[in-house]
């Protein structure tokens, strides 16, 4: 058998771009905290037209 001590040039671009791990990232430059409006209507909960979105056998069959 033939050895072959000197690794070929893929090996060398691979080991270099994925031989080691990314460096950690703080979890306060994850997150974003903004305060919430409750009279913004492109978010949240509106219960008056949620029922709107839902199906109901009992409504559907007028019982």
């Amino acid at each position: 058998m033939e050895s072959n001590s000197t690794p070929d040039v893929a090996a060398q671009l691979r080991h270099a771009r994925f031989g080691k791990l990314p460096e950690r990232i703080a979890y306060a430059d994850m997150v974003e905290e903004k305060p919430s409006d409750p009279k913004d209507p492109s978010g949240g909960h509106h219960p008056e037209g949620s029922w709107k979105h839902f199906s109901c056998l009992a409504l559907d069959l007028g019982l």
